[in-house]
């Protein structure tokens, strides 16, 4: 409950910021959706992965402001290395960001919050909670949405995690988009590629704001390091469908 209170308070403190500046205006986002694997950064981390969220996002001061919380459950938990649990887990992201254009790029800094429930899984696979702080910076060159990200982890071991990323759409249709996209990760301390993972959606708007998006994704491992948590990590690939409204 103290997360929840938490999540309300950084989405109505959001709100009120941006609400408070005469030229802002702000967007909101609901989304639910299913996917059969649990694919975070190049690894499987279980099946039948249910997810819903929430997401505001506004301008004021020249800054571009956003904030939400995500919330997944995940049945039959899996290790990296592939070995197989017994149990399900839950877990609640809460998250905000600050962007600036700067006209040659656009730079962000973001913060991310994971909970991991206390389930059986959690405790006895290491999911311990954790916190990030990311630093971003995005830039479309010939029509493809470029952004490299480094995360960094402020609470449990203090290692960084970067990504490089790039996606385009096309508009097929008043309500059809077809959107591609890829990104590859690196291991910055340890010096390590991690996966890359492409991804193909459909996006099909109907009923005024609401939108159907099935998608695949391939991630392709590049590490097997004993010492990361890509050891054992294995080609994946992934279904599912994402349902989001905006207002």
């Amino acid at each position: 409950m103290h997360n929840y209170c938490k999540t309300i308070g950084a989405l109505a403190a959001v709100s009120a910021l941006v609400a408070g500046n005469a030229m802002a205006e702000v967007e909101y986002e609901l989304h639910t959706g299913y996917s059969n694997e649990y694919l975070f950064r190049g690894l499987n981390l279980g099946n039948d992965l249910i997810e819903v969220g929430a997401d505001v996002k506004g301008e004021a001061y020249g800054l571009g402001l956003s904030a939400g919380v995500w919330y997944g459950n995940v049945e039959n938990g899996r290790q990296p290395g592939g070995l197989a649990g017994d149990d399900a887990w839950q877990e609640l992201d809460l998250y905000g960001a600050v962007s600036k254009d700067f006209g040659f790029a656009t730079g962000s800094v973001g913060y991310i919050a994971r909970n991991y429930g206390d389930s059986w899984y959690s405790n006895t696979n290491g999911l311990d909670n954790e916190q990030e702080v990311y630093f971003s910076l995005a830039r479309q060159f010939y029509g493809i949405d470029t952004s490299l990200t480094y995360y960094w982890d402020i609470e449990t071991d203090n290692d960084g995690y970067s990504e490089l990323a790039m996606n385009k759409g096309w508009e097929l249709s008043p309500c059809l988009k077809l959107n591609t996209g890829g990104n590859v990760g690196y291991l910055v301390e340890q010096g390590h590629f991690t996966a890359l993972t492409l991804k193909v959606s459909l996006d099909w708007g109907f009923a005024g704001t609401a939108k159907l998006s099935p998608f695949v994704a391939a991630s392709f491992a590049l590490s097997d390091d004993i010492d990361t948590s890509y050891w054992g990590s294995k080609d994946q690939v992934v279904g599912g469908v994402m349902l989001s409204v905006g207002f």
